[in-house]
């Protein structure tokens, strides 16, 4: 009997981390290109980064046919998958959120929204980078993360008055600190599920690393503003602010809801600074004053201004809860996606032979943070249309015109977002990322030293700190049962390397340079924020190492 054409074309494919030439070593560089051609056709050859992405996934395919010997259907396939994963939900995040800005914007809420924050501090640019960037940043990145909170306070800083490309750098150094408690702590979560190691003792050890990040973050934001100078006159508040930020961090991610962890860490921060502002004045130079014009503000008027963003808080604080019988994550995942890519869930297996569960494409069409900042600015919409005046206008036409040109506008960010998660997952399901995991893990003992840069490498290559968990929790939790390293150690260095990755990854930078209207410029602010994400990296490479040794495992709960 002749075979059905499905059949017929069905071939499978386990990824083999020593395919080129049974050698590990060989095979994790050869891994390593379409990283190498992103970065050279970014930086050396300038191109956009839309096409530096596409020829970093040119290369990846090439690299899975011929290096990892995946079939060109599953290569073609996954690169598909990962396309369709980068419009829906990442890029539905970033463009929901833009437009939820824009809605300030064009209902002219945004210019009291700029006075009040002048006014909280002190109308001094470097204040505001903390209390925006740090304290207002590491609030959107708790409830909504993938992009949201660098897209709308890199937005916010250019209208206070940060020329364009400082204001992107200082929100990306920003967006580092409260990552890995990022969208309700959920690649703390993820972690937990594929290793079976409780998320919550996961999320101890991730609360004695990060916080040390969170302590000099706001010192690092003075200076990027305002070099030596703000530092020099704006020490106080900068370590007030990320010293509790760390502490509430630290405190929370072991002695209270994990999950919370960066609301109460950036509440805390903000109410520190504000407290901090009432008794202490900065002395501002004149370059460094906000751009917003003093004018009384009526409560009335504050209040309409944070108003989109309370309502955020809100909507997302209602998404998560699971209280009193109410378990609204269960009701909002009854419209879940849980799809098997046809021709290749089955197709692609593991090394048991079984189906591979990342071949698997999901999605929360309610519950996920693209879909709550669209609710969130319907809401807003109305609020303002109820409100509306000639100083204030507002109508629905207003809101979906304000739709439309964000779309227009990030064409190329939409893009090049697509093309990098296509990228991501033909490294992954070809099988290059874990082999540049396993040889890094083949280090043994010395391992812990170079646990971070996993997670750092996952995050870099997918822009998620969830997904980087996703790719290397597991090898981490086997390499220090294999090394004698506590495995809790190494699953949280994964968590804590992703921090610092999110500085240099594609889709941030695309991101932030769309945000500040600058799109085409990701190559220049990678050259920026590169020596600071490898510098933290290194920082936590050490710390991670110390921990694991007699000397410092004190810290581990």
């Amino acid at each position: 009997m002749a075979p059905t054409p499905s059949a017929a074309l069905a071939v499978t494919f386990t990824p083999d981390v020593t395919a080129v030439g049974g050698s590990l070593a060989a095979t994790a560089l050869l891994g390593l290109v379409p990283l190498a051609a992103f970065f050279l056709l970014l930086m050396a050859a300038k191109r956009p980064a839309w096409q530096s992405a596409l020829g970093a996934l040119i290369a990846a395919l090439l690299v899975a046919v011929f290096g990892m010997g995946m079939p060109v259907r599953l290569g073609v396939l996954s690169a598909a998958q990962g396309l369709l994963f980068g419009l829906f939900p990442v890029m539905l995040i970033v463009v929901a959120a833009i437009w939820f800005y824009e809605l300030t914007v064009i209902s002219r809420r945004f210019e009291d929204l700029r006075r009040a924050f002048s006014a909280v501090g002190r109308g001094d640019l470097r204040v505001q980078a903390i209390l925006i960037a740090f304290c207002f940043g590491g609030l959107l990145e708790a409830l909504a993360g993938f992009g949201a909170p660098v897209a709308i306070t890199a937005a916010m800083l250019m209208a206070v008055g940060l020329p364009p490309l400082r204001a992107a750098v200082t929100v990306l150094v920003a967006n580092t600190a409260p990552v890995a408690f990022g969208s309700m702590a959920i690649p703390i979560t993820t972690a937990g599920n594929l290793t079976g190691i409780p998320a919550e003792d996961i999320a101890a050890v991730v609360g004695r690393q990060t916080p040390l990040l969170a302590l000099f973050v706001p010192l690092l934001l003075l200076f990027l503003v305002d070099g030596v100078r703000g530092m020099r006159e704006l020490w106080p508040i900068a370590l007030v602010t990320g010293a509790v930020f760390a502490v509430a961090q630290f405190w929370c991610s072991a002695h209270f809801a994990y999950e919370l962890t960066d609301v109460v860490a950036a509440l805390a921060g903000f109410a520190a600074a504000v407290t901090m502002l009432r008794f202490w004045k900065p002395d501002t130079p004149a370059d460094q004053r906000s751009q917003v014009e003093p004018e009384p503000l009526t409560p009335g008027r504050v209040a309409l201004a944070v108003l989109p963003y309370a309502l955020v808080i809100v909507v997302f604080a209602l998404a998560k809860l699971n209280a009193g019988g109410i378990d609204m994550p269960a009701l909002l995942g009854r419209w879940n996606i849980e799809l098997e890519w046809p021709g290749l869930y089955g197709n692609l297996l593991t090394g048991d032979g079984s189906a591979a569960a990342g071949a698997i494409y999901k999605l929360e069409v309610l519950g996920n943070p693209g879909t709550l900042l669209v609710v969130s600015g319907v809401l807003v919409t109305l609020v303002y249309r109820l409100t509306s005046s000639d100083r204030y206008p507002m109508t629905g036409g207003m809101a979906v015109r304000a739709a439309g040109s964000t779309l227009r506008n990030m064409k190329a960010s939409i893009a090049t977002v697509a093309a990098v998660l296509a990228l991501g997952y033909v490294m992954n399901q070809s099988g290059q990322t874990v082999a540049i995991g396993t040889w890094l893990a083949a280090a043994g003992g010395a391992f812990a030293l170079l646990s971070p840069t996993l997670g750092w490498l996952g995050t870099a290559v997918t822009g998620s700190d969830t997904s980087a968990n996703a790719l290397f929790a597991t090898l981490q939790q086997a390499a220090g049962q294999k090394a004698g390293i506590d495995p809790h150690l190494l699953v949280a260095a994964n968590t804590s390397g992703g921090v610092v990755g999110k500085l240099v990854s594609p889709q941030n930078l695309t991101i932030a340079a769309t945000a500040v209207e600058k799109p085409g410029s990701e190559h220049v602010l990678l050259r920026r924020v590169a020596k600071y994400s490898l510098a933290l990296l290194a920082a936590l490479c050490v710390l991670v190492y110390l921990q694991s040794l007699p000397a410092l495992s004190r810290m581990l709960p």
